[in-house]
């Protein structure tokens, strides 16, 4: 069994469900230090906005480190390297539970970036190599993992109050390493089906192809920090402004938790629209949404703040299938995987500026509920994108 995970990548595969379940993964791990963060900082006598700047690395290293696995998975195996990615993700959260020192803790935490890069350079590659519904099985693959952000401060928050941040850890790192054996079982021999000619077929895209480019990257930039910002700021955030609801950090994390899972299924229904509609107006749409309702997120506390909260979430998660969306329809082959490459280097420098801007907004005395407002002003930058947004030329329209 061992010997066949290092086949080649064309003769090995897994169901869909494994690679579902291992997306969940990925994005769970990489937010349980958004809940515990704080009860990390009293162990080592640092604040909040102090211990949060020592999650940095990780993030950083969760994007820069995606095409050097991606490199390897090509010159080695796909499978080889989903394996590897499960028991490291699982060791890295097991050495930042032991951490002795907050350094310790931050270099457990780079760590956890790096095994946890490898999932969506290798993971979807896997999961695309069939064609069968495509569309919806990404769908699907889509909310695992938007139920791993959802389940982070849910499960976190029960574990800390069992114990404290380092159960937060461990546990789940002892879960990935059970998981890890039970992928390699998954794995099963693919069959080789005969090599055939793809038909090309010409489609139109748009001539100011390049205008929607410049609307991918500012869509992708002001809607990437807002989400990076608000799945790791928001647990917190209930903690202190629902008070007069609970003061349980499992109760918090719980309705932080109902905040994402039903907010992520918002992507299918966008997804769904922007079949029907023009993308131009979905993404100015969303752009509002989230102007309004990320704004009235500063203004509310207790339940007025978790349904406004719940609102303003759908909407940022509803944003994140229309970028490729765009980007398929518009820009010609020959420049999309520059553009993604270009995409994906820009997801990288939002994701690990947001961190360190908001640890030293709160350090600077700025309340919370302030950083929602800053965020809400970022959202503009969401409407420009859907204004610069060319129409979409109706030759095109009718290809899909």
């Amino acid at each position: 069994m061992y010997q066949n995970i290092i086949a080649p990548v064309q003769f090995k595969t897994v169901k869909d469900i494994y690679l579902n379940i291992s997306h969940f993964l990925d994005h769970f791990i990489m937010l349980i230090f958004a809940k515990s963060a704080y009860d990390a900082g009293r162990h080592f006598g640092m604040s909040y906005d102090e211990i949060i700047i020592y999650g940095v690395a990780g993030f950083i290293l969760f994007g820069a480190v995606a095409p050097f696995a991606a490199s390897l998975a090509d010159r080695f195996s796909r499978s080889l390297l989903l394996v590897i990615y499960h028991f490291g993700i699982g060791l890295a959260a097991i050495l930042a539970g032991f951490a002795q020192t907050v350094w310790q803790l931050s270099a457990a935490i780079g760590l956890i970036g790096v095994f946890a890069s490898i999932y969506h350079p290798v993971g979807i590659a896997m999961l695309i190599k069939s064609n069968r519904k495509i569309g919806f099985r990404l769908g699907i693959n889509g909310v695992f993992g938007n139920m791993g952000v959802a389940a982070a401060p849910l499960i976190a928050g029960i574990l800390l109050t069992m114990g404290d941040w380092r159960l937060c850890f461990i546990l789940p790192g002892f879960f990935c390493l059970i998981y890890g054996f039970a992928f390699i079982t998954a794995l099963e021999e693919e069959y080789q089906q005969p090599a055939q000619k793809k038909q090309v077929k010409k489609s139109g895209f748009s001539p100011n192809w390049k205008l929607a480019l410049a609307a991918i990257f500012l869509s992708t930039a002001s809607g990437g920090f807002v989400f990076s910002a608000m799945t790791f700021v928001v647990p917190r955030y209930f903690e202190i402004s629902m008070v007069s609801l609970s003061s349980s950090v499992a109760i918090t994390g719980l309705l932080a938790s109902l905040v994402y899972a039903c907010a992520s299924f918002t992507q299918i229904i966008v997804g769904w629209i922007i079949d029907r509609l023009e993308p131009k107006w979905v993404l100015f749409s969303i752009g509002i949404g989230q102007i309004f309702f990320i704004f009235l997120t500063s203004r509310f506390t207790d339940f007025a703040l978790f349904f406004s909260m719940l609102i303003a979430m759908s909407f940022v998660f509803g944003q994140i299938p229309i970028t490729d969306t765009i980007l398929s329809r518009y820009i010609p082959d020959e420049w999309r995987a520059k553009a993604l490459s270009l995409k994906f280097m820009l997801n990288l420098v939002v994701g690990a500026a947001v961190l360190p801007i908001c640890g030293f907004l709160l350090q600077s005395g700025m309340l919370m509920s302030s950083l929602f407002i800053i965020l809400s002003c970022i959202a503009a930058l969401v409407v420009a994108a859907g204004i610069i947004l060319p129409v979409q030329i109706a030759s095109h329209r009718q290809d899909l």
